[in-house]
């Protein structure tokens, strides 16, 4: 069955850093685009990152840029987000996504809290 697991979450200090990883089986992940998105506490969610099948061309929330870099490897079936100079406002639950046509599937989720 389809599993899209995230970790590396947890609570930083402003100006740290964290590495997410999400761990894909059951699907071809190489065909799918992947996707970070993240919700925090009252707000919607929001898509940070998104990283293309093809040629691995990313996009980024114009919030995160310079500061996140989303990376894939199609050999480990695996999606990073590398996230620096994290912000109090980066706090939330940062989800997984998997997303190809009208096909998406998403993980648990990992927390991520930025505060001193």
């Amino acid at each position: 069955q389809v599993q899209l697991v995230e970790s590396g979450g947890g609570l930083v200090q402003p100006g740290g850093s964290l590495r997410l990883s999400c761990a894909a089986s059951g699907f071809t992940f190489s065909s799918y685009a992947m996707r970070w998105y993240r919700q925090a506490p009252g707000k919607e969610r929001e898509l940070v990152a998104t990283i293309m099948s093809i040629e691995s061309i990313t996009i980024y929330l114009d919030s995160v840029k310079g500061r996140f870099t989303i990376s894939r490897d199609n050999a480990k079936n695996t999606v990073y987000l590398q996230m620096n100079s994290l912000k109090p406002e980066d706090t939330a639950v940062y989800h997984c996504n998997a997303h190809r046509l009208a096909t998406d599937y998403w993980g648990q989720g990992t927390q991520v809290t930025v505060s001193s």
